[in-house]
């Protein structure tokens, strides 16, 4: 039993002499996100495609409340078939609105798929980049601060998102100079 306990205190140091031996540092990815002109751009076209779809559904919203308060004000002179036909048109409408919202602005809704999609490529690129800064800087483990992560402090030096938005900046500029040739 005492071997045990002392193999498991061995091991216990050891590990604790590892961990402390990994070099750490921390980015900042949304704000790589934000200095980054392509993503400006991309972000700046899905605002334009929601605002779009935000206009049509309002639209939609208008057109149901012009029939809907048609509806209830001819009513009562309104006599079977036609009744029926108009109050059908009223809830086809309502009900359009309410699949379109879901369509487009749900949880899994067409904004979301294009957002995802719009953040992917860039999330691909800033990974490759803080994979290179990492490697050139020993850094075993990297955290991202705008994730969630509590960093409570942080000396500059251990900070290394200017030197990934640097990597990724000089690749943006590589690339405009291959297109000019």
């Amino acid at each position: 039993m005492k071997k045990l306990k002392t193999l498991f205190l061995a091991l216990a140091i050891l590990s604790c002499g590892l961990i402390n031996a990994q070099k750490m540092g921390v980015v900042d990815t949304q704000y790589i996100l934000e200095n980054m002109p392509e993503y400006k751009e991309a972000e700046a076209r899905l605002k334009a495609q929601i605002d779009t779809w935000e206009q049509d559904l309002q639209r939609l919203q208008t057109e149901y409340e012009q029939k809907r308060s048609a509806f209830e004000n001819e009513r009562v002179l309104l006599i079977g078939d036609q009744l029926k036909l108009r109050e059908k048109e009223v809830l086809d409408l309502d009900k359009s609105i309410k699949t379109t919202t879901s369509l487009r602005f749900g949880k899994n809704g067409e904004v979301t798929q294009l957002r995802t999609n719009l953040v992917q490529p860039f999330q691909d690129q800033i990974w490759t980049a803080i994979k290179a800064m990492s490697e050139k800087n020993g850094l075993g483990i990297v955290f991202d601060k705008s994730n969630d992560v509590n960093v409570i402090f942080l000396q500059k030096r251990y900070d290394y998102t200017d030197k990934v938005l640097d990597i990724l900046l000089k690749g943006t500029e590589k690339e405009k100079k291959t297109n000019k040739k």
